[in-house]
């Protein structure tokens, strides 16, 4: 899917969030041994988890559709509770978090609060 950034430039995205600098957030790529077993069970890190918060946030935006009825719903107060979670997720765990953690949450807080703002309007 081919979105707009803030800045008007064009970027592929694959259903991901997108950072600061318009471009898709990614974690750093794991080695073979750590990613055998994946498809068989999501692993549990933070990655996930705050992507797992960050897609939520996106369906109650409207953005995606609801999984479970595959409809597009907006639900801006609980989108509005998604990115207060975030940012206090991001207050309690300052100084202990990689710069890979960091940039994630941070850069997941800033699209998610553009999006939230340019609807709520």
């Amino acid at each position: 899917m081919t979105i707009e950034n803030r800045w008007g430039d064009k970027v592929e995205k694959d259903g991901g969030l997108l950072g600061p600098d318009g471009q898709p957030l990614v974690s750093s790529p794991k080695p073979p041994e750590e990613t055998a077993g994946a498809a068989a069970e999501p692993q549990l890190d933070f990655f996930n988890y705050i992507a797992s918060l960050g897609f939520q946030t996106m369906i109650f935006l409207g953005e995606m559709p609801n999984p479970i009825t595959n409809q597009v719903e907006k639900n801006l107060k609980q989108a509005k509770f998604l990115i207060d979670t975030l940012i206090i997720l991001r207050d309690k765990t300052k100084g202990n978090l990689s710069k890979e953690e960091d940039d994630l949450l941070n850069g997941s807080i800033y699209e998610l609060q553009l999006r939230y703002v340019d609807l709520s309007k």
